[in-house]
């Protein structure tokens, strides 16, 4: 009975995981009872006969967890049947004609070569990635299909019942797979990317807090918490495989949602990559938390400011990334992305500064060069988190999502945020003068006389330059700068 409570609690925790395994583990049962029909009704027995347990082998070996991994198989599974099938039906005609003594021969000598191309077909990279199980199963289907017309007059009939029924069950297969609760590669490798964004952001913005907090502070066991929540980032590391077989899957699933048939995977795969080189530095960063050669608080906080900075932006660009691939959308997202990246090379420069003053002139050489190997690669992350952006950006681009649309004019408050409305008014000297107005406020322009009552409204004070730049100063001593006019009024 232990082993039975054991057994219990592992399938709970299994299903807890991911419910959508339950979910999958009845449609593979409710596709093996449809197929299963053709032994237990007697018309379609009569039909198919033995050959029907093609049907259910199908299914067996078709049905995989994603949409884009079933449809694959199934697709190399009934091509390779059809192109083998096919194949194997020639082959035994030609050796029909040989005679009775030469066909035995013929017939391996078919056999040998087909097996041993294919089988070297199948170490080229490009085909072992997709058609690596079409391949095998052409060797199967060719082999027997040859080797049985030997022995058998109705060889065509055998073909086509063969691949009568490894259609069924490979579209039987597809259906209940796309149909009910589907489960899309492509989405589970956007969220996978999205969810690697995050755990990197979480350790970059911990990093300063973790690092620059003395060892005999605070609780233990909170400090001992947030250490094994730093670790999530080694999830990354491991994560390459997982995304290159998503990858692989997303490209036989049809379009759903906002992911076309010709959806950009490659891009992902590469965003991918710039963030396992991203890991890679962070695991290497992390041993200098958890090394046994402590430097010193005090030659710490000599860098803290600079270097606080340059993990913190980095991480909030990374948050953002992750934003934009979560909503898909890349206008405000991807704007705030970019100055974060800006602001973490702010601080690279300031950092390099300080280095240049002597400030660790009286550190001793062991602390040193702990301390500017942390320097190093702390500005690998950052000039990273530069290439990240930029392949997040092509890749938005590449897969058309959506711009987020933004105002003409907006108004930020300390306390709310209000809708403005802008009111352009004409001057004497034929420039245009706007007055940003509340929404929920009233107010009136008598046009006749092209004036405006503004009581209601956020004054603001406009500066119009020879250079058609528009300066604007607002109530609270703020400047805007606009590079171009709103429009031009006649």
């Amino acid at each position: 009975m232990e082993k039975v409570g054991e057994i219990w609690r592992e399938g709970r925790r299994v299903g807890k995981e991911d419910p959508r395994r339950i979910v999958h583990a009845f449609k593979v049962g409710l596709a093996l009872a449809f197929v299963s029909s053709f032994y237990y009704y007697q018309p379609l027995y009569d039909n198919f006969g033995v050959n029907a347990m093609w049907a259910v082998m199908t299914v067996v070996v078709v049905f995989e967890f994603s949409v884009g991994a079933t449809l694959g198989k199934g697709i190399n599974r009934a091509v390779a049947t059809l192109v083998a099938g096919g194949l194997g039906v020639g082959a035994h005609h030609l050796a029909s004609l040989s005679g009775p003594t030469i066909e035995p021969i013929l017939l391996a000598i078919f056999v040998f070569v087909q097996a041993a191309l294919s089988t070297f077909v199948r170490f080229f990279p490009r085909v072992k990635a997709r058609y690596d199980y079409g391949i095998l199963i052409f060797i199967l289907t060719f082999s027997l299909i040859s080797v049985s017309g030997f022995r058998e007059d109705e060889i065509l009939d055998l073909a086509h019942k063969r691949l009568s029924t490894v259609i069924m069950g490979g579209v039987s297969c597809v259906l209940i797979s796309i149909f009910i609760c589907p489960v899309w590669a492509g989405q589970d490798l956007h969220s996978l990317l999205a969810f690697n964004f995050d755990t990197l952001s979480h350790f970059l913005q911990e990093f300063g807090e973790e690092y620059f907090e003395a060892t005999d502070d605070g609780d233990v066991k909170e400090v001992e918490k947030r250490r094994r929540n730093l670790q999530r980032y080694k999830i990354v590391l491991n994560s390459k495989s997982n995304e290159e077989a998503l990858a692989n899957f997303a490209k036989w699933e049809p379009r759903h949602g906002q992911f076309r048939f010709r959806h950009p995977w490659k891009q992902y795969l590469a965003v991918a990559a710039l963030l396992r080189q991203c890991a890679y530095r962070i695991d290497a960063l992390n041993s200098y938390i958890n090394s046994d050669f402590q430097i010193p608080t005090d030659v710490k906080k000599k860098l803290e400011e600079p270097l606080r900075r340059m993990s913190s932006e980095s991480g909030k660009s990374m948050k953002e990334a992750s934003i934009s691939l979560k909503k898909m959308r890349k206008s405000s997202s991807y704007d705030i992305h970019v100055d974060h990246v800006l602001n973490s090379q702010s601080a690279c420069k300031d950092l390099t500064t300080l280095l240049k003053s002597g400030i660790l002139n009286d550190v001793e050489p062991l602390h040193m060069i702990a301390l500017t190997t942390t320097v190093s690669l702390l500005i690998d992350i950052v000039n990273l988190t530069e290439k990240v952006s930029e392949s997040v950006h092509e890749l938005a681009s590449a897969a058309r999502f959506k711009n987020k649309k933004k105002s003409t004019v907006s108004s930020e408050k300390s306390d709310s945020v209000s809708t403005v409305r802008a009111m352009p008014i004409k001057s004497q000297d034929d420039h245009v003068v706007t007055i940003l107005c509340d929404d929920d406020m009233s107010h009136t322009v008598d046009q006749s006389r092209g004036e405006s009552s503004v009581d209601s409204c956020h004054h603001v004070a406009i500066e119009i330059d020879d250079d058609d730049s528009v300066h604007e100063k607002h109530e609270d001593g703020e400047m805007h700068e606009h590079t171009r006019l709103v429009g031009e009024y006649y």
